[in-house]
């Protein structure tokens, strides 16, 4: 991965602010706590608020990120909600997770470069046991018309990196969808997720 990309998040995560605020996802929350409690991945973690909420449910929470800072950010959160998570910083090649570790994966706005995204889903999906859940929220392709009328709702500016309904079947081929749609909704995350923006949205069950 360009190291352009890593000074990027490093540099938005080195405010003392919480880039996308220190509450966990919506939609990862609702769904989350549907599930029997055990253990979770977050990839793209960033400040950890994800992780942390995980992690107060009683869940044993994995995270990754390529971002010092955030790893930092996320580590002082933990810290202050007295809770603990395994949080590496690298790529996910060089991170050493078992086939079937995981009962859950929770990828909220995990927008990887358009050139490795699918490879990351068919790499995270090894590492999910069988009957395992993937929760998912992220761009679709259509949020780059809100993106491009207000910067404010953030998210990536080009198409590639955004995600469509059909992306999402072909990287997870061996699912039951207990939900997957393209929903227009209202963000206020932090200070870079707000206003309208468009997403998909997916709870899947490894088959």
């Amino acid at each position: 991965m360009e190291q352009i990309w890593k000074d990027r998040w490093d540099k938005r995560y080195s405010n003392k602010e919480f880039a996308y605020g220190e509450e966990p996802n919506k939609y990862l929350k609702e769904q989350l706590d549907k599930l029997k409690v055990g253990t979770i991945l977050f990839p793209a973690e960033g400040e950890g608020r994800n992780a942390i909420y995980a992690a107060k449910l009683g869940w044993k929470v994995f995270a990754f990120d390529i971002s010092l800072k955030g790893k930092k950010k996320a580590l002082q959160l933990a810290e202050s909600n007295n809770v603990t998570i395994d949080y590496q910083v690298g790529e996910l090649e060089t991170i050493d997770y078992e086939h079937d570790q995981f009962d859950a994966i929770g990828l909220i706005y995990a927008h990887f470069p358009a050139t490795i995204k699918s490879q990351y889903h068919k790499i995270l999906d090894r590492y999910l046991r069988k009957g395992g859940v993937v929760i998912f929220e992220a761009f679709s392709k259509k949020h780059l018309h809100y993106v491009l009328k207000d910067e404010k709702i953030g998210g990536p500016k080009d198409i590639e990196s955004l995600f469509s309904i059909e992306e999402i079947k072909a990287d997870f081929p061996d699912y039951d969808f207990e939900e997957l749609a393209e929903k227009e909704i209202e963000l206020n995350e932090g200070i870079f997720h707000n206003g309208k923006g468009s997403v998909i949205r997916f709870v899947g069950r490894k088959k």
